[in-house]
């Protein structure tokens, strides 16, 4: 955990959403939950393995889906959703949950185990961001949520026509803004690579919604929509 970096690029949180609890989502919120305050939202598997890692517990929320909470100047609502799986088998990246006892503290990326996944719809008056952060969704959930934003990620070949059926999903929202495309382990002050789609997945956005905006954010960039 390299605490410096959070130091230098986080300056305040009310919130923070997991989605699922692999490395490259978790690692640092211990470090982030205990600096800022904030609340915790994520499911039991979650909680447990941020209190493996010494988050303060009495800033960790359980949820499963299904909730709606009212916090100060914005609301949060919560979706059962799955992550994305490979291969002939429809294989999932390091499975499991962690019910019950909190366990050992993590060593190694393979203890972080999915633990379930989740979806995020956050709303400000008359604007809402959706948080989907998988290449896969709950299509029978979502269907009616009309976001402002949708965070989504590129296509996964083991799901048919996912980019067209979230759209139609989401009421083709008026933003599309692309998720977890980039070489996330490359340093935040060099340029985004496009490892994981974020071209392939805007030319399809073009094709099924050409109404939305795209909006492509570099590392550390910021955006104020509908400005």
């Amino acid at each position: 955990m390299d605490e410096s970096a959070v130091d230098e690029h986080i300056g305040a949180a009310d919130s923070i959403l997991i989605t699922h609890a692999h490395f490259d989502h978790i690692a640092d919120v211990p470090y982030v939950a205990e600096r800022t305050g904030a609340t915790v939202l994520g499911t039991e598997t979650h909680l447990n393995l941020l209190r493996a890692m010494g988050t303060p517990d009495e800033q960790l929320s359980q949820v499963g889906g299904g909730e709606l909470y009212q916090f100060e100047g914005y609301t949060v609502e919560v979706f059962r959703s799955s992550h994305g799986v490979s291969g002939k088998h429809k294989t999932l990246l390091f499975p499991g949950t962690r019910p019950g006892p909190v366990p050992a503290r993590p060593e190694a990326i393979k203890d972080l185990v999915e633990g379930g996944s989740l979806a995020y719809l956050v709303t400000f008056g008359e604007t809402s961001l959706f948080f989907n952060g998988l290449p896969s969704f709950h299509e029978r959930e979502v269907a009616g949520v009309r976001p402002t934003v949708l965070f989504m990620q590129g296509p996964n070949p083991a799901y048919p026509d996912y980019v067209e059926r979230m759209l139609a999903a989401t009421g083709r929202p008026p933003y599309i803004v692309p998720t977890h495309w980039d070489d996330y382990e490359a340093p935040l002050k060099e340029p985004a690579v496009d490892l994981f789609g974020a071209a392939a997945l805007g030319e399809l956005v073009a094709a099924a919604s050409p109404e939305s905006e795209w909006v492509l954010l570099d590392h550390l960039e910021s955006h104020t929509f509908g400005a």
